[in-house]
């Protein structure tokens, strides 16, 4: 049975296939490693930046929220040309433009990357920490390497001026034995 799954473009294939083996969910499907492969190869898919997506059959739901009106159409292109993809739903959602937002994106960059111990985090090509800011609020979503980590990531976040608040949603990797 072909059940709809959502997927975070940020994770890696191993990381994802740990987690859905700690969550005892089902593997992806060639066309769900595919897709997240594509919106992760993405030029312009930064660290303010979310992809998500739910493929159902042959059809794929874009989700997430981008700073780049292109990077919408550029997901939607990319998802489209994939062998197996017969219609695509983007509902992604462009931020607005604010130099408010702006400022706090760079902020909360600042607070966490700077961060002696989340520091290793910012050495990867897409750091793994996603920041997404609208209208003042701020939600942390990606993967970390343990609990004081998403926590010490979401204490910085807090404590960047003019914030109104923060949503932690970085998921711990899970550990293997």
């Amino acid at each position: 049975m072909n059940r709809p799954a959502t997927f975070t473009a940020i994770l890696a294939l191993a990381i994802a296939g740990a987690a859905f083996a700690q969550t005892g969910a089902r593997t992806p499907s060639r066309l769900e490693r595919e897709v997240r492969h594509e919106l992760t190869m993405l030029p312009y898919y930064g660290v303010f930046d979310i992809l998500e997506f739910k493929v159902d059959g042959d059809k794929v739901t874009l989700l997430g929220e981008v700073t780049r009106p292109t990077l919408k159409t550029d997901a939607e292109s990319v998802v489209k040309h994939i062998e197996g993809v017969e219609a695509v739903d983007n509902q992604i959602e462009v931020l607005p433009l604010s130099p408010n937002d702006e400022r706090i994106r760079m902020a909360v960059y600042r607070a966490i990357y700077r961060s002696t111990v989340l520091s290793r985090y910012a050495l990867q090509a897409v750091p793994p920490i996603h920041i997404i800011v609208k209208n003042g609020h701020v939600r942390l979503e990606g993967i970390v390497a343990t609990e004081a980590d998403r926590n010490l990531a979401g204490i910085r976040a807090q404590g960047v001026s003019g914030v109104f608040s923060v949503e932690n949603k970085l998921l711990v990797e899970p550990r293997t034995t």
